[in-house]
């Protein structure tokens, strides 16, 4: 009968619980996401996408991101 308390299988699950919870405290929400698109008559595309994330520690960060290409 193998010793339940087997320091290696102590060591796994530790480092398997720090993982697990490493990987859902660590990442920012994405609340909402828009993204539009406007073709002129000269063929410019305009692009532009607004992204609102709450962060870990509660902040709401907006971002607004806006490009041009032109033909």
């Amino acid at each position: 009968m193998k010793n339940p308390n087997n320091p290696k299988i102590i060591t796994w699950a530790a480092i398997a619980t720090l993982t697990l919870s490493l990987l859902t405290v660590g990442c920012g929400h994405t609340l909402s996401k828009t993204r539009e698109t406007h073709v002129s008559r000269d063929g410019t595309v305009r692009t532009s996408e607004k992204t609102v994330t709450e962060n870990p520690d509660g902040t709401i960060s907006r971002s607004e991101t806006k490009k041009v290409d032109r033909p």
